[in-house]
């Protein structure tokens, strides 16, 4: 059976329902906070919605990787992927709070500090609120483009068996990457570096996207190890398999790690005012605390233990590292947004714990009730030979060692 079985159904129903509730009752009780404290409730928004907005987007990076480079790694993890690029509707309906408190959060949205800041009225041109708004728009109405026709032909290609719609989803998503680069670029720039317009990085985007690629891997890995324990998803796993996904988890962990540190390179080589006021808010106070963490916990930790095999082959150990890494990553943004509020510190108010379990209740259901709607596995996936073979060529190889081990001949 590769469709979810009724009591399954079931669990996940339940499981949605009460992730959907949580996120409904914590979002309340932030509305209501913001009454009385506008400015917090922007302010604790953004980072949290960055982060889930992320996790979407790193699954619609990867899965366009899968379709142009194919790979057993990909056939696992697929409807995982594919559930999270169907959250992009959601998350384009959730960032209309961050447009609408543009004034809350962002210097250059205030007409007043503009007027008397000869800087952002150099930068006015592009930094506005009705220009904000149109980039918004049109970022987002690429990205689900893209993601409409990625999920529509493969729902046709299950449903066909033709394998023209494999040919494609591969023609489609090579564009797709180049797009999403694009719009990610400047999106960084509007969503997270004119928090302070001062600072200039040409790196910004790509450390941004190699962020959101990381998340979108590390939830898929998660709910995988929950899926990858019964059938049908066990029936196709194997060492070889588990080893691809953790060398590419280690991968777009160094990659992202090299993003970081290269950024800090050439502020530190360039020591000028603006761009070193950037990394001074961030080592202040209990933000240098911080920054150790991510070091140790976003970068080190797991470094280390992916480069050992045993590990990567390991289902829990993946599970558990993935989710150390996705935990660190959302204090990584917090990290980037907010030491650009004066005022503002790490988790200093209750809207900074209570924001991402609201927005991340709402954003599982959404993630389950799309996660339902398909197989498990793919049907008619021309990787899914590949990965049974190498499912095939570990049970032989126990087989083997249990012949071995009883000193009998092969």
């Amino acid at each position: 059976m590769n469709r979810f079985l009724w009591t399954e159904r079931r669990i996940l129903e339940r499981v949605r329902l009460w992730s959907l509730v949580i996120g409904i009752v914590c979002m309340a009780a932030c509305v209501i906070g913001a009454f009385f404290d506008p400015q917090q409730f922007f302010r604790a928004y953004l980072a949290p919605y960055l982060f889930y907005q992320g996790i979407g987007l790193g699954c619609f990076v990867l899965l366009m990787i899968f379709h142009v480079t194919g790979g057993a790694w990909g056939f696992l993890i697929r409807r995982f992927l594919e559930a999270g690029t169907r959250t992009l509707p959601l998350l384009a309906l959730l960032l209309i709070p961050v447009g609408c408190g543009l004034h809350y959060t962002f210097l250059w949205a205030r007409p007043e500090v503009v007027a008397a800041d000869p800087n952002l009225q150099g930068k006015h041109l592009y930094l506005n609120v009705p220009f904000w708004w149109a980039r918004a728009v049109l970022f987002f109405v690429i990205w689900l483009i893209f993601a409409y026709f990625l999920n529509l032909w493969s729902r046709r290609e299950d449903e066909t068996g033709d394998p023209r719609y494999a040919r494609r989803l591969e023609i489609l998503s090579g564009p797709g990457l180049v797009a999403y680069g694009i719009c990610m670029h400047f999106a960084a720039i509007d969503w997270i570096m004119s928090l302070q317009p001062d600072y200039k990085s040409s790196i910004f985007g790509p450390l941004v996207a190699s962020g959101q690629v990381l998340s979108g891997l590390t939830w898929a890995l998660i709910v995988f190890a929950i899926f990858a324990v019964r059938p049908p998803l066990s029936e196709a796993v194997s060492d070889k398999t588990l080893c691809d996904l953790g060398n590419l988890f280690l991968s777009f962990i160094v990659v992202w790690a090299y993003m970081v540190f290269f950024e800090f390179m050439l502020v530190w080589i360039a020591n000028l005012r603006p761009e070193v006021g950037w990394y001074l808010d961030r080592s202040r106070g209990g933000w240098w605390w911080v920054n150790w963490l991510l070091v140790l916990f976003h970068f080190a930790v797991p470094f280390l233990l992916l480069l050992h095999r045993a590990v990567k082959q390991n289902l829990a150990w993946l599970a558990v590292l993935a989710g150390s890494v996705l935990g660190t990553h959302l204090m990584f943004l917090y990290w980037q947004v907010l030491p650009a509020f004066p005022t503002a510190s790490l988790a200093h108010h209750w809207m900074d714990f209570l924001m991402p379990v609201a927005l991340g209740g709402i954003w599982f259901a959404w993630f389950l009730w799309q996660l339902v709607q398909r197989p498990i596995l793919p049907l008619h996936d021309k990787n899914a030979a590949h990965a049974m073979l190498l499912r095939h060529e570990d049970l032989e190889q126990a087989e083997r060692e249990a012949v071995m081990s009883h000193g009998g001949r092969i």
